[in-house]
C-alpha cells in the first residue's frame, strides 16, 4: 500500500524521507515547493505531488490511491485541520510528528468520524509524543490507580526552525497542565520542581506539551503535568512574559518573531544530533501516596522524530487496526520506544 509523506522537504520531513528509504519504505513526497520536492525526489527516487492545503481540489489528487498520510508540515495549527479532513474523505489514516496540544484535542473529537470512515487519526508519532507517550502508559501499567502523572525530558539540542515557529506561536497561550480530566490553561513558567532526568537533577518547570492531551488518553490518568529543565534566569524571563501575553499574541508581534526564526538554521546537523540524546522521565503517584518512576535515554528528539513514525507505519499499512483516534503508545505499546535507534532500556520502578 501506498503513503504520502506531507512536508517531505522541511527539516524533519526530509530526515524521515531518507530514514524510510534506508528502511526500505517508498513513501510519495509531497509539498508545496515543487523545485526542492522534485530535487529530493531525484535524489531518493520517489514520486513527487504537488499540493496546497487551501485547495481541495489538488489535496484530493495528492492523496488519491494514497493509504496513509504523514504531515511534516507545521506550524500544525495552520495544517492539521485541512489535512486530517481530507484523510477522512480519502478514507486515509492520517499521522503527523505535532506536539500541539490543540492538534490533539481536534483529532480526539473526531473519533466517531474516524471510526466511522474506518481510519487511525494519531498525532505525535515523532518525539513528540512517542517517548513520554511510552513512559507514560508503563507507569499506568506499573502503577494501576494512579491520580497524577509528571512526563518530562532534558535535551541539550537547538530546536529546528519549524519547532522553533511553533514555540513563537504557544508564547502568547502561556502554559498547559490538565486538572481532574480538563485541560487548564495556566502562566508561562507555572510550576517548578527539581527533577532527575537521568542526567542529574535539575530545576524544572512545566510547559504545553502534548502529553497534557495524549497521556490523558493513553492513560486516563486525570491530572498531569510535563516539565523540561530550565535555568533560573530562563525561567524569570519567561514568567515576565507572562505580563506581555496580550502582544505576543498580535499578528504583528508574530511575524517579525517569525521571521527571526526563519532567517537561523533550518536545525541541528547530523553531528549535533549524535552527541546530544535525551533523557526522559515519568513519575506517577496514587492518592495514598504510592509512586513509581521511570526513565529512559533515546537518541536526540529529531533522530527520534526520523525513526519512530516508521513502525506506526508498518503497523497501520499491515491492516487489522480499527479506526478512531489514538496514541502511539496504544497503538505499539509501552515498550516502542526501546526499539528505536539510540534508545536503551526503559526501567520503571
Amino acid at each position: 500500500m501506498s503513503w504520502l509523506l506531507y512536508g517531505a522537504n522541511g527539516y524533519s520531513g526530509e530526515l524521515i524521507a531518507r530514514a524510510a528509504v534506508d528502511a526500505g519504505l517508498r513513501p510519495v513526497l509531497a509539498g508545496r515547493s515543487r523545485p526542492a520536492l522534485e530535487a529530493l525526489g531525484a535524489a531518493l527516487g520517489l514520486e513527487v505531488r504537488v499540493a496546497v492545503l487551501d485547495h481541495p481540489a489538488e489535496l484530493r489528487g495528492a492523496l488519491a490511491g494514497q493509504s496513509l498520510v504523514l504531515n511534516c508540515a507545521g506550524p500544525f495549527s495552520a495544517t492539521a485541520r485541512p489535512m486530517i479532513a481530507a484523510c477522512l474523505e480519502a478514507r486515509a489514516h492520517y499521522l503527523d510528528i505535532t506536539g500541539e496540544v490543540a492538534v490533539f484535542e481536534h483529532a480526539a473529537g473526531l473519533d466517531r468520524e474516524a471510526r466511522a470512515a474506518g481510519v487511525v487519526l494519531c498525532p505525535g508519532v515523532g518525539f513528540d509524543v512517542v517517548p513520554t507517550d511510552c513512559v507514560a502508559l508503563a507507569l499506568a501499567e506499573a502503577l494501576p490507580g494512579a491520580t497524577e502523572l509528571a512526563l518530562g525530558f532534558d535535551n541539550a539540542s537547538p530546536v529546528s526552525r519549524g519547532t522553533a515557529r511553533t514555540m513563537v506561536e504557544g508564547l502568547g497561550q502561556g502554559g498547559a497542565v490538565r486538572r481532574g480530566g480538563r485541560l487548564e490553561r495556566v502562566p508561562l513558567g507555572y510550576k517548578t520542581r527539581r527533577i532527575d532526568f537521568g542526567a542529574g537533577e535539575k530545576l524544572a518547570m512545566t510547559i504545553p506539551w502534548g502529553d497534557v492531551s495524549t497521556a490523558f488518553r493513553t492513560t486516563g490518568i486525570g491530572n498531569i503535568e510535563v516539565y523540561v529543565p530550565i535555568s533560573p534566569r530562563r525561567l524569570a524571563q519567561l514568567r515576565r512574559l507572562n505580563y506581555l501575553r496580550w502582544a505576543l499574541r498580535l499578528s504583528a508581534v508574530q511575524r517579525l518573531l517569525k521571521s527571526r526564526v526563519d532567517a537561523g538554521v533550518p536545525g541541528p546537523d547530523a553531528e549535533l544530533r549524535e552527541r546530544t540524546p535525551t533523557f526522559v522521565w515519568g513519575e506517577a503517584r496514587t492518592a495514598d501516596g504510592r509512586s513509581c518512576t521511570a526513565r529512559v535515554r533515546t537518541a536526540n528528539g529529531y533522530t527520534v522524530t526520523a525513526y519512530a513514525p516508521l513502525g506506526v507505519i508498518r503497523h497501520l499499512l499491515a491492516g487489522g487496526v480499527p479506526g478512531g483516534a489514538a496514541t502511539p503508545a496504544r497503538l505499539l505499546g509501552a515498550r516502542y520506544v526501546e526499539t528505536l535507534p539510540g534508545s536503551g532500556r526503559l526501567a520503571v520502578g
